[in-house]
């Protein structure tokens, strides 16, 4: 056992951002040298990683939120709440604007022609009040057991201003403190346990990077190689715009990527935001973020704020007009925005939320539907990139509000050692 740990320590003691990187680079030489045997090997290890986070999910999500609301405020509690949603409309359409400007100048798929028979089956899109009556549960079990990640915001929202009103109370004051006290107890309870899960990440992004790319292969890559290529570049820039965004709020670019590399590189391989839930929670407390703001806006975010999936939907729709031999218009860019904006919160949490978004935009605004089986194809090599710009946006969102409130006028926002 002691040969074991002292074999194990220098891994132990590397920092996280240097095994998880290399995990990405291994998964990638494996995946591409051992195609879809090594795909089939590896899947259980990445199975482990994507339930150890989903296990952590309903209690980091309620802990922190329940305990973030008792210190602030309950009015500025509904402040920051409606920047938060203020910030999430603004930053999808803003990433709209962004992927159809970089696919207008880039024109991916012109040239290429629809083969005949393409189909794809989608899934069928809930509707924005669907989404909206999903906030409130019928049943708390339900939620927590789903995860119905909106219905247990709603869920800690109440009960956490609730616990802060009992709080003030003459008669209840000091059962509820006691309460309160225990929330935080389990809140460091729940935050150890993420520390062990941690070490665990490398070797589940490792195991998810090498099945992703043993499934898809080069061929794929190189068949809708523009269209990948297009993509990631107008990501890229997204989070350029990120950075211009932070910087002139007073953030500290630098500190917020150190802080944010962890999730965005975990968020890549596993495809999911809400996966990467705790440890995007885990950054906005090493950056000495409001626990009240980042219990809040990071669970919202992960459920209906995706700016990646914003520039794959404009992205894609210019690839679709190439392929029909139509430029998009100038209106139907407008719509393809508007459309984009809204949708993406009736989406939240469904399953291919990024082919259902782009098949009911292509439906309203007169696009190929067929092309959505090209799409498809690539769908876990551009879910990736797009699934860490979701991320990166919560978080930055988060980050930026931060420094508009009174609170953190002195403090800046910088990563934790």
């Amino acid at each position: 056992m002691k040969v074991l740990t002292k074999m194990m320590r220098p891994y132990f003691e590397a920092s996280l951002i240097l095994r998880v990187t290399l995990a990405l680079v291994l998964g990638l030489a494996v995946g591409f040298l051992g195609g879809d045997t090594a795909a089939d090997w590896l899947a259980p290890l990445g199975d482990l990683l994507l339930r150890l986070l989903q296990f952590l999910i309903v209690p980091i999500v309620l802990f922190t939120l329940v305990s973030g609301i008792n210190q602030i405020e309950s009015g500025r509690a509904g402040r920051m709440g409606g920047k938060v949603l203020l910030y999430y409309v603004i930053s999808t359409a803003l990433a709209m604007m962004v992927g159809l400007a970089v696919a207008s100048v880039l024109q991916p798929g012109e040239g290429m022609v629809l083969g005949d028979g393409a189909q794809v089956s989608v899934p069928d899109n809930p509707g924005f009040f669907h989404v909206l009556l999903s906030i409130v549960p019928a049943n708390i079990v339900e939620a927590i057991a789903g995860p119905n990640l909106l219905g247990i915001i709603f869920t800690a929202v109440v009960f956490g201003l609730a616990l802060l009103e009992l709080r003030r109370s003459e008669t209840h004051g000091a059962l509820a403190e006691r309460l309160y006290q225990g929330v935080e107890g389990l809140n460091v309870l729940t935050l150890k346990v993420m520390d062990g899960v941690l070490h665990y990440v490398p070797i589940g992004v490792f195991a998810i990077v090498a099945e992703t790319v043993g499934k898809q292969g080069v061929s794929t890559l190189l068949s809708l190689g523009d269209m990948i290529l297009v993509l990631y570049v107008a990501l890229a820039l997204q989070l350029v715009v990120y950075g211009i965004l932070m910087a002139g709020f007073g953030v500290r670019v630098g500190a917020f990527f150190k802080a944010a590399r962890t999730p965005m590189a975990t968020a890549f391989a596993t495809q999911s935001s809400s996966g990467t839930l705790p440890l995007t929670l885990d950054a906005a407390r090493r950056l000495s973020l409001p626990q009240g703001l980042y219990g809040f806006s990071l669970p919202l975010g992960a459920t209906i704020n995706m700016d990646g999936a914003a520039i794959r939907i404009a992205v894609s729709a210019v690839f679709a007009a190439n392929v029909m031999g139509v430029p998009l218009s100038l209106s139907q860019m407008v719509d393809i925005v508007l459309l984009g904006t809204l949708i993406s919160v009736g989406t939240a949490g469904v399953p291919g939320a990024g082919i259902v978004m782009i098949a009911t935009v292509f439906t309203q605004v007169g696009l190929p539907i067929e092309t959505v089986a090209l799409l498809t194809s690539i769908d876990a090599l551009v879910g990736m990139g797009c699934t860490a710009i979701n991320v990166t946006g919560d978080l930055a969102g988060t980050a930026l509000i931060a420094t508009t409130e009174h609170e953190n006028d002195d403090t800046e926002v910088t990563a934790a050692s």
